[in-house]
């Protein structure tokens, strides 16, 4: 009997000790009236942090709880809505994902009973893309991602403002970042959710960019009365900072690709190209500048090839 109650002992101090090893540690900060964001890392996804390198928020409305992204692993979204219930014993009403890129949208399995809201082509690069993007985070993460399966969002949201209890939410229906990024305006506090349209002292990802699109997306956010920004990634500001340091980096990114293009360097020489003093302090500058040159410089390359026959 002894050694069957040591035994149950220890198994449940290991239980103990699995459960805090896979802790985020999600401590939501309040930013506004009823208003609530969860800031991750500036990292790169890793074991370490388990994925933890987005921003993901909510709102506590009259009516229930607005969900906005959902983070990046099964983990991630159950103890996202453990911390949601420690703030407020209302409902979730409604959980958006703001694109298809899988920090954003793997929590899903947490508020599946909820259902999900995404533009369209988001739902169909999570359709397409889930199940891979699931696998790499695992290989990225381990069993951080234990567990976790993509589900794809049921509900189609579309541009244009919806009340839910007292807050008055005015939906974007965007792109550039992907083809489909969805911002959110709160009306009645000012705070803008800009998903991953907006980087801040982190540097941008452009795996499906199209930076002239995402130009003019980021041009249309600006514009907007907000009183604060919420990054995809990065530190919540109270003015045009981010939306700008954004701006002035992926024009600085398409000039710099255009212009090698133009001169026929090679991929390898355009990676050498100097960062600019303005944007050597962003996190993962020189990392994120060398994948962009992977992701975009082959086409421009081509179009100038093109042009010369």
């Amino acid at each position: 009997m002894k050694r069957i109650l040591t035994l149950v002992v220890a198994l449940t101090i290991a239980s103990a000790v699995f459960a805090a090893a896979f802790d985020y540690g999600l401590n939501p900060r309040k930013i506004a009236d009823g208003t609530y964001v969860l800031i991750g890392s500036t990292e790169d996804f890793s074991i370490a942090n388990g994925g933890n390198i987005v921003n993901v928020a909510f709102i506590v409305t009259s009516a229930g709880v607005v969900v906005i992204d959902t983070g990046p692993s099964k983990r991630y979204g159950e103890q996202l809505r453990a911390a949601i219930r420690k703030v407020t014993d209302k409902p979730v009403v409604k959980v958006i994902n703001t694109h298809f890129h899988p920090d954003h949208f793997l929590g899903n399995q947490a508020f599946a009973d909820v259902g999900i809201a995404a533009l369209p082509a988001t739902i169909q690069g999570i359709q397409t893309m889930g199940g891979p993007f699931a696998d790499n985070m695992y290989r990225l993460c381990g069993d951080w991602e234990a567990g976790t399966e993509p589900v794809v969002p049921s509900r189609t949201q579309g541009e244009g403002v919806e009340g839910i209890g007292d807050h008055s939410l005015e939906f974007l229906a965007l792109a550039g970042h992907t083809d489909g990024d969805l911002a959110v305006f709160d009306r009645t506090t000012g705070v803008l959710f800009a998903g991953d349209l907006v980087f801040f002292d982190r540097a941008a990802t452009t795996p499906n960019a199209n930076v002239k699109v995402w130009l003019e997306s980021l041009a249309r956010l600006k514009a907007l009365p907000y009183k604060q920004v919420v990054p995809g990634h990065g530190p919540v500001v109270d003015d045009a900072r981010a939306i700008e340091q954004t701006r002035d980096y992926l024009t600085w990114l398409e000039n710099t690709l255009q212009q090698a293009a133009d001169r026929g360097q090679d991929m390898t020489e355009v990676m050498a190209t100097p960062i600019p003093r303005e944007f050597a302090a962003i996190s993962l500058v020189h990392h994120e500048f060398s994948r962009s040159v992977t992701h975009l410089f082959p086409a421009l390359e081509q179009r100038v090839l093109g042009a010369r026959k």
